[in-house]
């Protein structure tokens, strides 16, 4: 997908990976606005509880996601309330389908929304991630509702310590829980030519430092860089690896 818009563009490429598991319970999208030149969101969820279970939640995610962004307005509309309406109704949608099956579904999410104006928004639950990349520099990330992350916040654990903890994967916070789940947002004022917003659940970014990851969002194109860092962590993974997916959405200047 591509936007052309005031001297540049917005280049966008999704990658997902079954990874060594059974089941694919990821799911990840892009969605260029229809009415709209200049904005997009990205929405990325990781599913759990069972082989289908996890994998409705995160279907739940989506649809909520695609119906919720093709009324929004950016004219009118506040990003930062329509990513919180969009964590709010996936959590009740999930809920509502556990009733009706067996399974427990639950899922992360990770979302963002760039305007026209070139700002971004970003909210997310769970363990999947949004990074903001200038050039390939790390500016920010979203923080994971995790256990793992709060040790690392009381310096228990370095970062490197919770990526190797064997509680990594226990979260204090997503959708289709009995809890409400957080509504952690971040804001962006200006994305300049050459800034990333990089979404990607912990199937990936696990094999990744920032530093990585950065180096290659920067160095390639979006459809490329997608490719490798999904390369990447198969190969790191040795047989071990989860579902995982990313998207990523890069300003670039007109050629």
């Amino acid at each position: 997908m591509s936007t052309t818009l005031q001297g540049y563009r917005l280049s966008a490429a999704t990658g997902i990976h079954r990874g060594d598991r059974a089941y694919q319970q990821d799911q990840v999208q892009i969605l260029p606005h229809t009415r709209v030149p200049g904005c997009a969101m990205g929405v990325l969820a990781d599913g759990m509880g069972g082989k289908s279970g996890g994998r409705k939640a995160a279907d739940q995610v989506i649809l909520t996601a695609q119906q919720l962004f093709d009324r929004y307005a950016p004219s009118r509309d506040d990003p930062g309330e329509a990513l919180k309406q969009l964590v709010l109704e996936a959590h009740l949608m999930i809920k509502l389908t556990a009733i009706t099956s067996e399974e427990e579904p639950h899922s992360t999410v990770a979302a963002f929304i760039v305007s026209p104006t070139r700002e971004c928004d970003v909210i997310h639950a769970g363990d999947s991630r949004v990074y903001h990349f200038r050039g390939a520099e790390m500016m920010s990330r979203t923080i994971d509702h995790s256990f793992v992350q709060r040790l690392v916040d009381e310096g228990q654990l370095t970062e490197e310590e919770a990526n190797n903890h064997p509680q990594s994967n226990l979260l204090t916070g997503c959708l289709g829980t009995a809890q409400d789940p957080p509504l952690t947002t971040g804001h962006v004022d200006r994305l300049e030519i050459g800034d990333t917003i990089l979404a990607c659940s912990d199937g990936l970014w696990h094999y990744f430092t920032p530093k990585e990851l950065g180096a290659i969002v920067h160095a390639l194109q979006p459809r490329e860089a997608s490719e490798m860092l999904v390369s990447k962590a198969r190969q790191r993974a040795r047989g071990g690896g989860d579902n995982l997916s990313l998207a990523l959405v890069r300003v670039d200047p007109l050629s």
